[in-house]
Formats: C-alpha cells, sequence, structure tokens
C-alpha cells in the first residue's frame, strides 16, 4: 500500500457499526459503500436515515455537502454552513458510525463552477479539514488539494477508493454559445492539450494508485465522468483529460473500476464501453439528499434507465461470494429506485 498510511486502512466489518456483530457476520466476503452528495444544511435529511439502516461498511461524500457558494465568498458563511449541518442528528450518527471518506464540489470549495482559479479555495480547504476531522499528519494537509485514497478490507478480499479532487487544479470551461439550450446548456467541450482536469501531481498520484493491488475500486468523481448527452459541467468538457483516465485504467492494468458520482442534483446509472477502455466502465451519479432536480430531462445516450429526481442515495454492493457488483439507488424509506448488477467476469475481476 504504498503512500498510504495504515489508518486509511478499513478492515469492513466488526465494530464498524455498534451492535452490528451479528449482521457483519453473515455477510462474509461483501463490502457495501454509501454514496450521497447535495446536501443543503438548511433543508431536512431523512436520506441520512435510510442510509444508516442498510448498514454500509464505508461511506462517501461525494461532494456539495454544504451550501456556501455566494457571491461574495465569506469564509464565515461556509464555516455556519458545516456547523449548521452538525445540526442535524442523523447526519451526525452517520458520521459517526461509518467510516468514511468527503470530497468536495463547487458548492463547499465556494464557487459555483469554480476550479483551479479560485482566490479562497485554500481557505475552504481548511475548513474542509476541520469539519470532517482529518488528522494532523494527513497527506492532505501537506499537498495541495484534497485528493486521496483508502482501502477496505474483508475477507481477504480488498477495494479500494479513491476520490479525484475536480476543482483545485481545473482549468478553466469553455463558455456555451447557445445558454440553455439541450445539449449545450452552459459549456462545450474544449480539445485544447494544455487544459488540465486534475494537474500533474494528482494525475502522478492516481497513477500510482491505480496500479497498486486491488480487487475492487471505485473512483470518486465529484463530477460526472463517462456521461453523455449535456453541456453541464463533467469530464467531457475536457475530452483529452478524460480520454487520458480511460488510458491510464487500460495501461495500468486496473480491474474492477467503477465510478460514482454526484453533483446534478439527479441519479442515474450509466455504462461506457469500447474505445481504450479495456472492460465496461459503470458510472452511479447519486446526487440528491435534499433538493433533487424534480423536472429534469435530458438526453442520455449512454445512461441505463430513467433518471432518479426524487430525494435519495446510492449503494455500490460488493459480494465476493456471488462475483458481482450492484449498483442501487435508494430512496428515504430505502425503496429501490434504480439498480442493476455487473458480474465480475465484465470488470476483468478474476
Amino acid at each position: 500500500m504504498t503512500g498510504l498510511a495504515r489508518r486509511d486502512v478499513i478492515v469492513a466489518g466488526a465494530a464498524a457499526l455498534a451492535g452490528c456483530a451479528s449482521a457483519d457476520a453473515g455477510r462474509g466476503a461483501r463490502v457495501r459503500i454509501g454514496v450521497a452528495s447535495c446536501a443543503d444544511q438548511d433543508k431536512p435529511q431523512p436520506v441520512w436515515d435510510a442510509a444508516l439502516a442498510e448498514r454500509p461498511d464505508f461511506f462517501v461524500f461525494a461532494g456539495d455537502n454544504v451550501y456556501a457558494s455566494e457571491r461574495p465568498f465569506d469564509i464565515a458563511r461556509l464555516r455556519r454552513a458545516y456547523d449548521t449541518q452538525a445540526q442535524h442528528a442523523n447526519f451526525e450518527r452517520l458520521r459517526a458510525a461509518v467510516p468514511h471518506l468527503a470530497i468536495w464540489d463547487d458548492h463547499d470549495f465556494g464557487l459555483n463552477d469554480g476550479g483551479a482559479a479560485f482566490e479562497h479555495k485554500q481557505a475552504s480547504k481548511d475548513e474542509l479539514l476541520r469539519f470532517w476531522r482529518v488528522a494532523a499528519d494527513d497527506p492532505r494537509r501537506a499537498r495541495e488539494g484534497l485528493y486521496h485514497a483508502q482501502w477496505i478490507e474483508r475477507a481477504g478480499r480488498r477495494v479500494q477508493v479513491i476520490a479525484l479532487d475536480t476543482r483545485w487544479f481545473r482549468s478553466p470551461l469553455k463558455v456555451t454559445d447557445q445558454r440553455g439550450a439541450p445539449g449545450r446548456e452552459r459549456y462545450l467541450p474544449d480539445a485544447d492539450p494544455a487544459k488540465t482536469m486534475l494537474g500533474a501531481a494528482q494525475w502522478q498520484w492516481l497513477e500510482a494508485r491505480l496500479r497498486e493491488s486491488a480487487d475492487v475500486r471505485v473512483i470518486v468523481s465529484s463530477i460526472q465522468c463517462v456521461v453523455e448527452g449535456h453541456g453541464w459541467e463533467c469530464w467531457g468538457n475536457l475530452p483529452a483529460e478524460r480520454d487520458r483516465l480511460y488510458r491510464l485504467i487500460r495501461d495500468s492494468g486496473a480491474r474492477g473500476v467503477v465510478v460514482v458520482s454526484g453533483d446534478r442534483h439527479i441519479g442515474a446509472l450509466y455504462r461506457e464501453a469500447g474505445g481504450v477502455l479495456p472492460h465496461p466502465l459503470y458510472e452511479m451519479t447519486s446526487s440528491g439528499v435534499t433538493h433533487p432536480w424534480a423536472n429534469a430531462k435530458e438526453d442520455g445516450p449512454n445512461r441505463m434507465g430513467p433518471l432518479v429526481t426524487v430525494p435519495h442515495y446510492g449503494l455500490v454492493d460488493i459480494d465476493f461470494a456471488a462475483q458481482r457488483v450492484a449498483l442501487s439507488l435508494r430512496g428515504t424509506t430505502n425503496q429501490v429506485l434504480q439498480a442493476h448488477r455487473i458480474g465480475f467476469d465484465e470488470l476483468g475481476i478474476t
């Protein structure tokens, strides 16, 4: 586990949730990871109760974990937003009970659709590290950005969770010439090879992580990755960078890769195959803790099924005994809103 401290290894199961030993004992070689984003601190958040009821082994807070991006930026407003979020008792129960990893998106970064040029990003980073109680010797405190990786181990199998920072280093995007037009809503693809999504240091770090041994890898990207058919923020805004990610997955020999994302105020499942990808790449967008986009409509050429437009969270269920990964989006009573099962063979897992 080069570059990772022992504290970044989660032994899934026993003691992860108080009083859940019997449930854990029945799981065998299985890891369940919750995913959620877009939580307005001033709104009710029943989704956390549903997530707790599913007893996840790990939880990913995938960005926009609070909202404080009004202009002009005010660091005191961001701190108040975090402090208000901490007053949600069910959120605090989840945060205390379940090992987790948090990354930011634009509204907790501090600037809507913001990137590398945002002048207050260090102040925002300091507040995030404070709120999420990141240890004083954590590598995120000593380097630019918030990218990070953690391991989950169970019954001799290893799951790697890689959280990418798509804000700190990201180059400016190409603004649309037809604002609001379907497929061109805010931004257009920009093939400029000088532009970056992750920055040189993070790309180098990601390559090293993908070359480490893992059975399954969950890549966390706060913005959507494989998704086609819209002109909002996504990796498709910088297609050369997305191609670079696909080539890196191929050239590193990484297997068992799935992507989770947020940002869009919708939930959906996507599948991309072909090109340089050695195996199909699935993505689950889980973006709607408090205020999903109720009337969202968009083309989804690589989307599987309709959009989820009610409050929800996501669950990545990795079952080594059954040799499959199940992706599901779940509502406030844990009803399954969208789901798809992927066999290990399709992901290149042996």
